[in-house]
């Protein structure tokens, strides 16, 4: 077991597939207990059962960001079954790019809703558990949009920026309580986010670059674990990382 993993109670949102799945996978094999919340309780369900299969602790809770009281339901459950909670992995996101000018403001609701709403949820449920505790980790994903701004993307980079500005105003006010914050901003990984794109003809360009250059859902648990693991006294505040090739 790997030390500052092993026992730990990981709560993990957008936990049924791409990085969320991967992570929790992970996080289970080196010894965490992982609750897991999506929208998509069956599939959460039947991961839960192949990370119990192979020795893991784990449990599934029917989780939509968007909503505070889902949120906050996930990780009291994961407190009662384990007795407290460790960390907070914020994974939920979208990304249906397109133009500004092609008014998908349902779109840019929905971005708004899961992205930062989703992410200020996460805190929120947590911020209480770890004030008590006097300990706690909170992890946020950015994406490499969450620096850059690209033409079609302006509102998920928007959202992106924002989780970053977030993450790090988080991280001066939970000192005093012995709280690390740490925000992961991935490029290019094999996940279904491109499968929400849209836009008439970006969704298929979009997603044959991706899928020419993209890294394994992994490589994101390997982050995630390896800012999980360092000691108490040691907090990883910032990791960006991309494929090799990737331009931007």
């Amino acid at each position: 077991m790997t030390d500052n993993i092993s026992g730990k109670v990981i709560v993990i949102t957008g936990a049924s597939s791409g990085m969320g799945e991967a992570t929790a996978r992970g996080l289970a094999a080196k010894g965490a207990k992982v609750a897991l919340g999506a929208r998509r309780l069956d599939r959460l369900e039947a991961i839960v059962k192949e990370i119990e299969a192979a020795g893991g602790e784990a449990i599934a809770v029917a989780t939509d960001v968007a909503k505070l009281e889902d949120v906050q339901k996930l990780v009291e459950t994961a407190r009662q079954k384990f007795g407290r909670v460790d960390v907070i992995f914020n994974n939920a996101g979208l990304m249906p790019l397109s133009p500004l000018d092609s008014l998908k403001i349902d779109e840019w609701n929905q971005m708004i809703d899961v992205n930062v709403k989703g992410t200020l949820y996460g805190i929120a449920a947590v911020l209480p558990v770890f004030q008590e505790q006097k300990s706690g980790h909170v992890i946020n994903v950015s994406s490499v949009y969450g620096h850059k701004t690209v033409a079609t993307g302006a509102v998920y980079c928007a959202t992106k920026h924002a989780v970053r500005s977030l993450s790090e105003g988080l991280r001066q006010e939970v000192k005093d309580y012995n709280v690390r914050v740490t925000v992961i901003s991935p490029g290019a990984v094999d996940t279904e986010l491109t499968s929400h794109i849209t836009e008439e003809g970006l969704g298929d360009e979009v997603r044959g670059f991706v899928k020419q250059i993209a890294v394994p859902a992994s490589t994101m648990a390997d982050m995630v674990a390896f800012a999980v693991s360092q000691p108490a006294n040691v907090d990883v505040n910032e990791i960006l990382f991309r494929p090799t090739v990737q331009p931007v």
